[in-house]
């Protein structure tokens, strides 16, 4: 008789555990800005050692070498005013803009061009002061330097000669008086008041000259109270062998245009027609630069994403610009954002131009890339900087999520939602991120402070909404201009009716939200969280004013003339300022908060938050206090990035769950 044996094989079915991904992953792609090509070398910051420093690499590829000391930290770009750093070849040496520990007291400092210690570029004659290099000439080794002494509201413009130290002021103002133009011998500077965001008047000073002229504009103190159009005059470009300027600006198109300015004429701009752009879409003109004769870069902004163009400018009797070829905006360097561009040019016969740029977007890290002289070949990338440890699939690429607002006006805006990979079940909680400014936006850029955050947050579970509400820039001048001597005002209107919109979105658990912003973003996090507390289950406030009239004077001196302009007259509008600050309506704070701080932030100094936490503590309230003792109105450091991501997430989940 046979036997028969049944063999039963029961397979275990695991339960699915979603995958944990460390705040080291995210950051594990170094940053690569600003970079400069100076013969064979590309020049540009990064943050390989933990904190934002200069490094070069031969153009063809090589290891990065380091040309500061370990340690010492430079500033995000994004908040300096002018330049981090130039090559000056002929001197070989390298300046570098620096501080101490993000105070922004910034001190030009010189190192050899293959790197060194620094040492002071103008001795201790400006010491515990505050100079922004705005424009250097390799050539001739000259540099002009915004002067801001921290005790008197006038800035000062410097003309510096690098190689032998002599300094030539250029004259004081209270809103500027900025280099914004020099032609080739230095014999003609333009020079630039900016009374609020975009409104500005130029004058030019000619050697011999005791005292500046007016060139284009009506100073504020001819106004006599008419409102006087901002011109969003940007940096003016001499062409047309000097006889006239070419600069980006609002005179005859709200989103940006070319416009020249002759000398013969100049109360008569010209508007420039551009030819042979390739985009479309919303957005703006940013900046125009002249590379060698009459060849020309010109930067738009469209749907927060970057486009450039080379391009020739003809003076003529009806001056024109013809666009030549597209630099960014199309196949690998599309939907994406520059952090920065610098050629070249090899005089010949022929000329040749080469061109290196930074790039990066919402689920990419920065990357550098190199176009060969002579327009030959295609652009080649130069670095492979990847997330560690986290397949691109999981990274949330956004969705746009713009809405009309509460009076008719578009406000643009995009929804960041965790990766279907992430096989996250039901409803998501709410995060808003708000950005800083609020003169900004918020752009697919994954260098910037809040991407890493944002996607770490969707790693988590989290939706993340970024609307750029008035008054932020990438939307026309009209659009930006709508927030000055009104924050706290129709801005807050615009955020409630975002999330009004969301709440129609079956993919969002609006029950559980919460809200996160720095600078003007923690001003506006404070103003949500305190006068609408049943909208939050949580919010987290990074170096945000919440007294305004007190912030106002807290702030340095050379402030304070746009802040009366821009935000209010802490005085004369003391009580417009207390009914739109947070302060006001504190006691009425539901959800717990977290409040986060650099030590050294001269913009929102650390007492003001200080305030905040003593003043909710005493009412009883939760307060969760980090004060970074090396930072200033950022977060730059890694260890530093790593706690502060780590923290706002740890707190929302404790909050919203996931």
């Amino acid at each position: 008789m046979a036997t028969w044996l049944l063999t039963v094989t029961e397979t275990l079915v695991r339960p699915y555990v979603k995958p944990h991904f460390p705040i080291e992953s995210l950051l594990s792609a170094r940053l690569l800005l600003a970079p400069k090509i100076v013969g064979s070398k590309v020049f540009f910051l990064s943050d390989f050692s933990g904190v934002l420093s200069l490094y070069s690499i031969d153009k063809k590829g090589s290891i990065p070498q380091p040309l500061l000391p370990g340690g010492q930290a430079l500033v995000n770009p994004h908040l300096m005013d002018g330049h981090n750093f130039y090559v000056l070849p002929k001197l070989g040496k390298a300046l570098v803009m620096m501080d101490k520990l993000g105070n922004e007291n910034y001190q030009p400092m010189l190192i050899p061009v293959e790197g060194g210690i620094p040492e002071k570029g103008l001795g201790e004659r400006y010491q515990d002061e505050k100079l922004a290099c705005v424009e250097c000439d390799l050539e001739k080794n000259i540099a002009y330097f915004d002067r801001d002494d921290r005790k008197n509201p006038e800035t000062e413009c410097l003309r510096v000669n690098l190689a032998t130290g002599d300094v030539t002021s250029l004259g004081r103002s209270l809103y500027g008086n900025r280099c914004l133009g020099v032609n080739s011998d230095h014999s003609k500077i333009i020079l630039a008041d900016v009374y609020t965001a975009g409104d500005v008047v130029l004058f030019y000073r000619e050697p011999g000259m005791k005292e500046r002229k007016l060139l284009y504009g009506t100073p504020l103190e001819e106004r006599g109270g008419r409102k006087i159009p901002p011109s969003g005059i940007d940096w003016c470009n001499f062409t047309n062998g000097d006889r006239g300027l070419l600069f980006v600006s609002s005179i005859f198109h709200d989103d940006g245009g070319l416009t020249y300015l002759g000398f013969d004429n100049p109360s008569e701009p010209v508007d420039v027609q551009v030819r042979g752009l390739k985009h479309s879409g919303v957005g703006e003109l940013v900046g125009s630069k002249k590379v060698e004769g009459n060849l020309f870069v010109l930067t738009y902004n469209i749907d927060g994403a970057s486009w450039v163009y080379e391009g020739t400018f003809n003076a003529g009797n009806s001056p024109s610009f013809t666009i030549g070829r597209t630099l960014c905006g199309l196949g690998e360097l599309s939907d994406g954002v520059i952090q920065g561009i610098d050629w070249q040019v090899n005089k010949g016969p022929p000329m040749t131009v080469e061109y290196v740029l930074s790039f990066t977007k919402a689920n990419m890290p920065s990357q550098l890339y190199l176009y060969p002289a002579g327009g030959k070949g295609p652009v080649t990338r130069l670095s492979d900087e990847r997330v560690l440890g986290i397949p691109s699939d999981y990274l949330s690429a956004g969705e746009d999520a713009s809405y009309a607002t509460w009076d008719g006006l578009r406000v643009s805006a995009r929804l960041y939602l965790p990766s279907p990979k992430l096989r996250y079940k039901g409803p998501r909680p709410l995060v808003e991120y708000v950005h800083g400014g609020p003169q900004g936006q918020e752009r697919p850029d994954f260098t910037w402070f809040s991407m890493p955050l944002i996607q770490y947050l969707t790693l988590n579970g989290f939706a993340v909404f970024v609307p750029n509400v008035r008054g932020s820039t990438g939307y026309g001048m009209r659009y930006m201009k709508l927030v000055d001597r009104d924050w706290g005002g129709n801005d807050v209107k615009d955020h409630l009716e975002g999330l009004k919109h969301l709440e129609k979105d079956a993919r969002i658990d609006s029950r559980r939200r919460a809200v996160v912003g720095r600078s003007y973003g923690g001003f506006m996090t404070l103003t949500l969280a305190s006068r609408f507390p049943n909208m939050w289950k949580a919010a987290v406030d990074m170096f945000g004013p919440y007294d305004l009239p007190k912030w106002a004077l807290r702030t340095p001196p050379s402030w304070m003339p746009y802040i009366r302009l821009a935000v209010g007259d802490p005085e004369k509008d003391r009580e417009m300022l207390l009914e739109h600050s947070p302060k006001t309506y504190l006691g009425n704070l539901a959800s717990p908060l977290m409040i986060i701080q650099g030590k050294n932030d001269p913009r929102v100094p650390e007492p003001e938050s200080a305030e905040v936490v003593a003043d909710l503590r005493k009412r009883g309230l939760q307060v969760d206090y980090l004060v970074f003792e090396d930072e200033g109105h950022d977060v730059l450091r890694f260890k530093n990035r790593v706690t502060c991501y780590s923290k706002i997430t740890e707190f929302f989940l404790k909050h919203l769950g996931s």
